[in-house]
């Protein structure tokens, strides 16, 4: 059987090695599971401790994505075991959102570069290992979401952190309404650092292979010779202006609006805009569900005042309950497994959306908040 994730190394022209790693499930759009997020956890703390690497690549196996998401089909089984226990009592849950996010902090805080070309689909699962790559490439074909609030979860793996940082509070739009980012977008929130077309990809990696390495001269002076390999193959000036910017001002006031309800009821107004890309984000709300809004909004909120780690520990309290509580279930019922589109979502409406609600979700799953899987991140 091929393995989902392959692993290479390669040898620079003048001195050491640089590692590739492939998520290599094309017909899934390289979807993540939990045994993929094992294999990188551990091949990334190898090359971590090999001197003769000098960076690594993140790439996904076919022409469709770099990664689509989380698999998610096993979480729904476990769900279905657990149903009606405490959140803590669901053992494949708390494993792979403990596999998972560590992995992603592990990419944020990595001694060495990591360049990750995000090409195609980049959503959810895939956007976690990007966020934290130290040269975040997409492509003109990259399509860029954190699309959480369809299934009933919201933007988790980091999410929280990257989108509170965004500029005029734009996250905020994204995560209630899943929105779809195109290249020139990726670029514009900081979202991505350099576009390169994706003919022009096996060009950028034989032009990585000379880079001139030297280890005594550090991180960052590596770091500022790949970023010149990838600014020089840059396509970013022939993009057109992405959907976001093109609506950055009437965005950036809709996001100022500091009330939830009022927020939800602003963006759902949007369902029959003459814009395609504001009715497609507004619709995607109204489908999605309202707890999961709520969520996404509250824990950007709490992101902007916490360390990295602490975000990613607050991330998984949330995800564990949202296995428990039964929305998330219902999502990927109705998205992946009966296909009806059809989620019956509690609570059904934002209005109905109660405080004791979140911070039911937020709490830690164990009465010893040091018993988390997760206590000693960071």
């Amino acid at each position: 059987m091929t393995a989902p994730v392959l692993f290479q190394e390669k040898v620079l022209s003048h001195q050491g090695n640089y590692g590739i790693a492939t998520l290599n499930q094309p017909a899934k759009l390289n979807s993540l599971s939990l045994e993929m997020c094992q294999l990188l956890t551990d091949q990334l703390t190898r090359w971590a401790e090999d001197p003769a690497i000098a960076f690594v690549i993140f790439e996904g196996a076919g022409e469709k994505a770099f990664c689509a998401g989380g698999d998610l089909h096993q979480l729904y089984a476990s769900m279905q075991e657990n149903a009606g226990k405490p959140a803590a009592d669901n053992a494949y849950a708390a494993h792979f959102f403990d596999v998972e996010y560590r992995l992603d902090y592990q990419i944020h805080t990595y001694p060495k570069p990591i360049i990750c070309w995000g090409h195609g689909v980049v959503m959810g699962g895939g956007m976690g290992l990007m966020a934290g790559a130290s040269h975040r490439v997409v492509s003109d074909t990259s399509r860029l979401a954190m699309p959480e609030v369809t299934i009933g979860l919201f933007p988790d793996v980091g999410g929280s952190w990257e989108l509170a940082r965004l500029p005029r509070r734009l996250g905020r739009f994204l995560a209630a309404t899943g929105a779809i980012l195109n290249a020139s977008d990726a670029l514009f929130t900081g979202m991505a650092d350099y576009c390169v077309r994706h003919a022009d990809w096996s060009a950028v990696s034989a032009d990585l292979e000379q880079i001139v390495w030297n280890p005594d001269a550090g991180k960052r002076a590596l770091e500022q010779q790949i970023h010149e390999v990838l600014n020089t193959q840059s396509a970013a000036a022939t993009l057109e202006v992405g959907p976001l910017q093109m609506h950055y001002a009437f965005l950036s006031m809709l996001c100022g609006t500091r009330d939830i309800t009022t927020f939800y009821r602003d963006i759902a107004a949007l369902a029959d805009h003459e814009d395609a890309w504001l009715a497609r984000a507004a619709q995607t709300m109204l489908k999605g569900a309202p707890l999961s809004v709520v969520l996404g909004l509250i824990l950007q909120e709490s992101a902007r005042h916490l360390s990295l780690a602490d975000v990613f520990k607050l991330e998984y309290n949330a995800a564990l309950h949202c296995c428990a509580h039964g929305q998330l279930q219902e999502g990927i019922r109705a998205l992946l497994i009966d296909k009806d589109k059809t989620p019956r979502w509690q609570p059904a409406t934002i209005e109905q959306v109660t405080r004791d609600d979140v911070q039911a979700i937020l709490a830690s799953p164990w009465q010893d908040a040091a018993r988390s899987p997760l206590a000693s991140l960071g």
